[in-house]
C-alpha cells in the first residue's frame, strides 16, 4: 500500500462524512440553498488565494525543477479556473466578492501556509493534497449520482473533469515518492497534516451548510 492510499484509508470515515454532508448531498440533488452556496463560492475565493500562495511556498522547497514548475502551474491554472467557476456564481446569484475569511477558511489557509512555509517539502506536499483528492473524488460521486439539470452543474463538472484527474494523479505521484525518501518522523508529520487538511475540508463543507460567522 503507497502512502497516498493509507492516507485514503485512514480517513476513510471523515472522506463517507464528507460524502453525506447535507452540503453535498443537496448540491447533489440541485436542491442547495442559494445562500448556502454563495456562502460557499465567496469564502472558496478567499481561500484559493492563499491555497496559492501555500503552493508558490511549496514550489520554492521543491526537490527540481520540474517540480517547482508543475506547482506553480497548478496555483496558476488553478486560480484562473476556478476565478471563473466562482465569477458564474457570483454573477447568477448577484453577489459581491467576500473581502474577510470567515473561521473555516482562515482555520484552514492559515495551517496550510504554516505547514509549507515552516515545515519540510514533504509535510506540506501532504497538506495541501487534500484540496485535490478529496474534491477530485467528491467531484466524480456527485458526478456519478447527479439529478438531471442541476443548477450547480458547473461545480460538478469542474472537478470531475479529466485534467483535474490528470493534476491529481500527478500530485498523488508526488507525494508518494516524496513519503518514500523520508524519515519515519517526517512520514508521521505527514499523515497529521493529510488528515488534518481533510477534517478542514470536511469544516469547509460544514461551515457554507450552517452560514457560520465570527462572533459579534
Amino acid at each position: 500500500m503507497t502512502f497516498t492510499q493509507q492516507c485514503a484509508q485512514d480517513v476513510a470515515t471523515l472522506y463517507a462524512a464528507i460524502i453525506d454532508h447535507p452540503f453535498n448531498q443537496e448540491l447533489q440533488a440541485g436542491t442547495l440553498a442559494a445562500a448556502r452556496f454563495g456562502y460557499y463560492v465567496q469564502q472558496d475565493s478567499l481561500y484559493l488565494a492563499d491555497y496559492a500562495r501555500a503552493l508558490a511556498l511549496l514550489a520554492a522547497k521543491a526537490p527540481s525543477s520540474d517540480v517547482a514548475e508543475d506547482l506553480l502551474n497548478y496555483a496558476r491554472d488553478g486560480i484562473a479556473v476556478e476565478r471563473a467557476l466562482h465569477g458564474h456564481f457570483l454573477d447568477r446569484f448577484n453577489l459581491q466578492p467576500a473581502t474577510e475569511q470567515l473561521p473555516a477558511c482562515m482555520a484552514y489557509t492559515s495551517f496550510l501556509l504554516a505547514r509549507t512555509a515552516l515545515d519540510a517539502y514533504a509535510v506540506g506536499l501532504a497538506a495541501v493534497l487534500p484540496c485535490f483528492s478529496i474534491y477530485r473524488d467528491v467531484g466524480h460521486h456527485i458526478a456519478a449520482h447527479v439529478r438531471p439539470d442541476n443548477p450547480y452543474q458547473p461545480w460538478i463538472d469542474t472537478y470531475s473533469d479529466a485534467a483535474f484527474d490528470t493534476a491529481v494523479r500527478r500530485m498523488l505521484d508526488l507525494t508518494d515518492e516524496a513519503a518514500a525518501n523520508a524519515d519515519t518522523a517526517t512520514v508521521s508529520a505527514m499523515s497529521a497534516a493529510f488528515l488534518h487538511s481533510t477534517r478542514c475540508e470536511w469544516s469547509f463543507w460544514d461551515a457554507a451548510y450552517q452560514q457560520t460567522q465570527w462572533p459579534s
